[in-house]
């Protein structure tokens, strides 16, 4: 089984190189895995790559928009289905998936782990006992999170799997998948705590947390860490440690912090 890299052409802030597109199979079929966005150049790219061999699917693993928006018109220039948890902006699958669902290359499936966090609606695909991880685990970097307490539970279902390699969906591939799924946790565990010290020592709104707990970071990236940050407050508050509501917030950066107990 082959597995083709093709870098889209979206480099920034939250995106590195570029996402990662992989073009999966062997002589007769092929699967395209995070198309990404709508660039004409990386479309051409990805249909020379699949070369007149039968396109058995396009599958996002979130529909986040450097990673979704092309695989309607892809599915549609390769009649081929589209796969995907659910909807999202700029993206309609025609056939949706979840926990154990899997897609068949022939001889070999890819079989879809439903890993939310990042975003709800975020899976992993697994081939053998290598996972294209998306958004979930990056190479290089942690990640941005929506539900903190969903993404914990994410990794710590993939830390029973005897995975070989990583292929994320920015940066490069992984080699030590199981030692990067621990320090992703600890790494987390630990930005829990000092949150919950900066909590102790008076702090009371997202930006003073940020200012207390990312000293090390350049502070044009603080606006950045108050999303990390608001998604521990929101675990932290589910744990009955603090009051935290940022619905009606404005600005993310001044919403306050209560301690429930110290």
């Amino acid at each position: 089984m082959n597995i083709a890299h093709l870098l889209a052409p979206n480099p920034g802030l939250f995106t590195g190189a570029g996402t990662n597109t992989y073009v999966v199979g062997g002589d007769r079929r092929a699967l395209v895995i995070d198309p990404g966005p709508v660039i004409n150049e990386h479309f051409d790219r990805i249909v020379a790559t699949i070369a007149g061999r039968e396109t058995v699917g396009v599958v996002v693993t979130h529909s986040h928009p450097d990673h979704a928006p092309l695989a309607n018109p892809l599915g549609e220039e390769l009649d081929a289905p589209v796969f995907g948890f659910a909807p999202g902006p700029d993206f309609m699958p025609s056939d949706l998936v979840g926990e154990g669902d899997q897609i068949s290359l022939g001889d070999e499936v890819l079989e879809v782990v439903y890993t939310p966090g990042h975003s709800d609606d975020h899976i992993c695909l697994l081939l053998g006992t290598t996972l294209f991880s998306g958004d979930h685990i990056i190479g290089g970097s942690t990640v941005m999170i929506d539900n903190l307490s969903r993404y914990l539970a994410s990794l710590e279902k993939l830390q029973p799997m005897a995975l070989s390699k990583l292929l994320p969906g920015h940066g490069p591939e992984i080699d030590d998948p199981a030692a990067v799924i621990d320090y992703y946790i600890s790494h987390r565990r630990e930005r829990e705590e000092e949150i919950v010290m900066a909590l102790e020592n008076g702090a009371r709104s997202v930006g003073a947390v940020v200012t207390d707990v990312y000293q090390d970071v350049p502070e044009e990236l603080h606006r950045i860490a108050a999303l990390s940050v608001a998604a521990h407050l929101r675990k932290l508050t589910e744990d009955g440690l603090v009051t935290f509501s940022d619905d009606s917030a404005s600005d993310l950066w001044d919403t306050l912090v209560g301690m429930v107990r110290s």
